[in-house]
């Protein structure tokens, strides 16, 4: 099954994506990555005003099969968390880039994400083109 990933976003190896918009961030995870993880059932995030370091687990994604770390792609101060995909993980799946959103986070150093995948390039990693 081929999956979207949005052109304008930049990714992780551990599946996170970025939007960058100024010095605001939009992180979440990919549809590949809510596919493999399959029904999820719990999402742990960080509360607004925490800082998140790049590279490092800002969060928890659990699934009936495994609990994931999320990794920041980004150092900065999370501006909002979406309480809506914490109360009802499970939605997740249903528009990863646009209403699945996790955190939004005011970017430290927009370099950060200059070593993160193109679109093109996490979807050969992933899909194996």
């Amino acid at each position: 099954m081929a999956f979207e990933y949005p052109e304008e976003l930049k990714y992780l190896d551990s599946h996170e994506y970025v939007r960058i918009e100024g010095d605001s961030a939009t992180i979440g995870i990919s549809a590949f990555a809510i596919d493999q993880l399959g029904d999820i059932v719990f999402l742990e995030l960080p509360a607004v005003g925490d800082t998140i370091t790049k590279g490092e687990s800002f969060g928890t994604v659990e699934s009936v099969k495994a609990v994931e770390d999320l990794n920041a792609p980004v150092t900065g101060t999370v501006t909002e968390c979406n309480d809506a995909m914490v109360d009802s993980p499970e939605n997740l799946a249903d528009d990863p880039y646009g209403d699945g959103w996790l955190i939004k986070v005011k970017v430290e150093n927009p370099d950060d994400i200059d070593d993160a995948m193109s679109a093109k390039e996490y979807s050969a990693k992933v899909e194996g083109d």
